[in-house]
């Protein structure tokens, strides 16, 4: 599994109206997009849920990297280049991942939250943390999914979950969810990714 994840902070006064037409006019493209687990399109709304800005973005599981860079190099993400920019693309490589209990209803939000992983931290024990946790989110009520990476570059731990009511119960950046398409989340393998 490869996580990734942009976004594109808006200007204060940008009217999210007009992400929450484009999201519901183009995000079923991605429905059935070969190697695409999952990929929830998120916004935040300056003031709204503790965020300072206005934001548009995705979060992306992949289970093939194949998919992945079939659409970083295709006609998809060359349409959010054309309208936003090129913004930076987070990777982290895929560490856990694990179903909720509520995982077939709707998203409605999802939280992000990013942690450094300290020089000198035992990187079997932190993996093996960050694992027990996946397991331990995905247990709570209103959960769709979570899953965690870790980017070997930076060092950096990303915990990513998606629920099914607008208080989700973890820590971190909350988003709303416009849309959620998931080809191949039933594909993506449970548990740790090693």
């Amino acid at each position: 599994m490869h996580a990734m994840n942009y976004e594109m902070t808006l200007p204060a006064d940008y009217d999210m109206d007009v992400i929450r037409a484009r999201v519901a006019a183009k995000g079923h493209l991605l429905d059935d997009y070969p190697g695409l687990g999952a990929k929830a399109y998120l916004m935040r709304v300056r003031g709204e849920q503790d965020s300072p800005v206005n934001l548009y973005g995705s979060f992306y599981l992949w289970n093939t990297a194949q998919g992945m860079n079939s659409f970083l190099w295709g006609p998809g993400f060359q349409g959010v280049v054309n309208d936003f920019g090129r913004p930076v693309v987070r990777h982290w490589t895929g560490i856990a991942y694990e179903e909720g209990p509520a995982s077939a209803e709707p998203a409605r939000s999802a939280v992000r939250s990013r942690t450094p992983v300290e020089a000198g931290a035992d990187l079997p024990a932190v993996t093996a943390d960050a694992v027990a946790a996946t397991g331990q989110l995905a247990a709570q009520d209103g959960v769709l999914y979570t899953a965690a990476g870790v980017d070997p570059r930076t060092w950096e731990l990303v915990t990513f979950s998606v629920w099914a009511h607008d208080a989700p119960k973890a820590s971190g950046d909350v988003y709303q969810v416009l849309h959620l398409s998931q080809p191949e989340r039933h594909l993506l393998h449970r548990g740790r990714q090693w």
